[in-house]
Order: structure tokens, then C-alpha cells, then sequence
């Protein structure tokens, strides 16, 4: 099987509007899971519509395997499945009639290959025991599946997903989560989100971005360990902070068992014993980015 590769030098979209949505990324993706991490507003939907060959770049170029997409974007998305953020359904038809609609749209003609590309999707979904009820009667998690259900029917080696655990509940979103490992291994899966437990929980590379730019390309496991001992937590307020000069970055604040506000710092070295050192989090290393934006 050859070695997948998804490759952006240089990409910038700027709108009518005067919003620069991309600024200069320079990404290179491989095969698995990668999550594209920022704050609604970051830009993540727009470099997912031009990735998907949706709205042209006005710099730069995007490769999969060393070939550029918009050279031939019909054979590009030949390969591509991509699932936006949200997508409609005709009402009353059921998910099966609907994959054998996609499938023929798709290009399988043949009856028993269809049957067998719908049978799978719905397997990997866990769709198979509501194949025959209709999609507009699905709950949120189900609908999602259903759309990846769909993309997979041409058996894509990249795939697209936009925001696909927002508004989902928390078991729902532990299915869409585990349907999404299951299809990662062998493709390059590429999923936008602004909840930094889903990158965690799932991807092995990352970029992060806001407003257009990109914070920071690097895996979960090492922006964690990048951080180990200079992240700290105290009750004392910024007012405190500032009086004992401790030099410091305000990361984020939370309320303990006890109804205290606790304050999360990241600094290189703090000696006070009202501040305590503790491990650092993915949510850590995300937040510092985007401080570092602003500063």
C-alpha cells in the first residue's frame, strides 16, 4: 500500500469581506488521525472547504501523494470523503435506500457491489439494525454516522470531517469518536474541532490555528510532555500574582470540590508555597498557544 501523504505550502484565503480566513500554512499530513484544533472562528471550516477542492486558495498549492488537487480535482475526489458540518436528508427515506442512491451517484453500478459496500459502511457504523428506518428520524450521533457511512462507499483514502462531535451528547460522541478509529488506521483522517478532549482521545499529529494562522503543528504526546513542570495551580488571584512577581502566563480557572476558584499557570519555575506544581494537560499546551497569539 503506498505511504499517504497530504501536503499545504504556503495556503492563504482572504474574503470579499476582508476576513483573512488562511494565512500561509505549511502542513504536511500522513496517515491516521489528525485533528485540527482552535476557537470557533479560527479559520478551520474554510481550509476544510479548500482542502476538499470546495473554494480555491488564492496562494499556494495543496498535494495528496505528490499530485496537486486542483490539477484534477475529479480525480482527487475520486479518493476524498468529506462530511461538512452539517447536511440534509431526504425525509422518509431510510439510511439503506439512501446508501443505494449514493452508491449509484458514486459509480457502482453493479447490484451485488453495492450490496456489499452498503452492507460494510453500515457495519463499520453500527448502522446495520436501523439500515431500514428512516435517516430524518435518526438522534444527532446517528446522523453522523450516517454521513460517514455515505463517504465511505467509495472507499476513500482521505477523509474530511467538520465539527463532528458538536451538539453530540457524551455516549453518542464515544460512538462517533470510536467509528472514526476504526476508519483512521489505514486512511489519513482529518477532523476540525474546537474540543481539545477530542483531539486527545483520538489523534496522533495536530495543528493548532486561530484566525487564519497556524499556532503550532506537533503530536498530543509530545506538546503534553513539553510542558512537564511548568504547569501550576494556586487559589491566589491575578492581584496576588502581580504583588509576589511571579512571573507567569494565567492559562485557565476552575472551581475545586470546595467552591474555590483555582487558578492554572504555566511558568518556568514558581516557588511558593501556596503554588503547587501538577501534571500538565493537552488543554494546557493549547491555551499557551493562543496566549502566545495575543501577546
Amino acid at each position: 500500500m503506498e505511504s499517504l501523504s497530504f501536503r499545504l505550502k504556503s495556503v492563504s484565503k482572504t474574503y470579499k469581506n476582508g476576513v483573512k480566513a488562511i494565512d500561509q500554512l505549511d502542513v504536511t499530513i500522513g496517515a491516521g488521525m489528525f485533528g485540527l484544533l482552535g476557537p470557533n472562528g479560527a479559520g478551520k471550516s474554510s481550509l476544510m472547504r479548500t482542502m476538499a477542492t470546495l473554494q480555491l486558495p488564492d496562494s499556494g498549492q495543496l498535494f495528496f501523494n505528490g499530485q496537486d488537487i486542483f490539477a484534477n480535482k475529479l480525480a482527487f475526489r475520486k479518493k476524498l470523503g468529506y462530511l461538512p458540518q452539517s447536511f440534509g436528508v431526504y425525509p422518509k427515506s431510510s439510511a439503506y435506500r439512501l446508501l443505494d442512491y449514493f452508491a449509484h451517484l458514486k459509480g457502482i453500478s453493479a447490484k451485488k457491489e453495492r450490496q456489499y459496500a452498503i452492507d460494510r459502511v453500515l457495519e463499520l457504523t453500527n448502522l446495520t439494525d436501523v439500515q431500514h428506518k428512516a435517516v430524518h428520524t435518526y438522534s444527532g450521533g446517528m446522523r453522523q454516522r450516517f454521513g460517514i457511512a455515505q463517504l465511505l462507499l467509495n472507499d476513500p483514502q482521505l477523509i474530511i470531517v467538520d465539527e463532528p462531535t458538536a451538539g453530540l451528547d457524551p455516549a453518542e460522541r464515544s460512538r462517533f469518536l470510536n467509528v472514526l478509529r476504526r476508519i483512521g488506521n489505514d486512511n489519513i483522517v482529518i477532523f476540525s474541532t474546537h474540543l481539545v478532549e477530542d483531539v486527545k482521545d483520538l489523534c496522533h499529529d495536530m495543528l493548532i490555528m486561530n484566525k487564519g494562522k497556524q499556532l503550532a503543528q506537533i503530536e498530543p504526546k509530545s506538546a503534553i510532555a513539553s510542558l512537564k513542570g511548568k504547569i501550576w495551580e494556586t487559589q491566589l488571584q491575578e492581584q496576588d500574582l502581580a504583588e509576589l512577581k511571579i512571573e507567569h502566563q494565567l492559562l485557565s480557572q476552575h472551581y475545586n470540590e470546595q467552591n474555590k476558584l483555582i487558578q492554572r499557570l504555566y511558568s518556568d519555575a514558581v516557588t511558593h508555597e501556596l503554588i503547587r506544581s501538577t501534571e500538565p494537560s493537552l488543554e494546557d499546551f493549547y491555551f499557551l498557544s493562543l496566549k502566545k497569539q495575543q501577546s
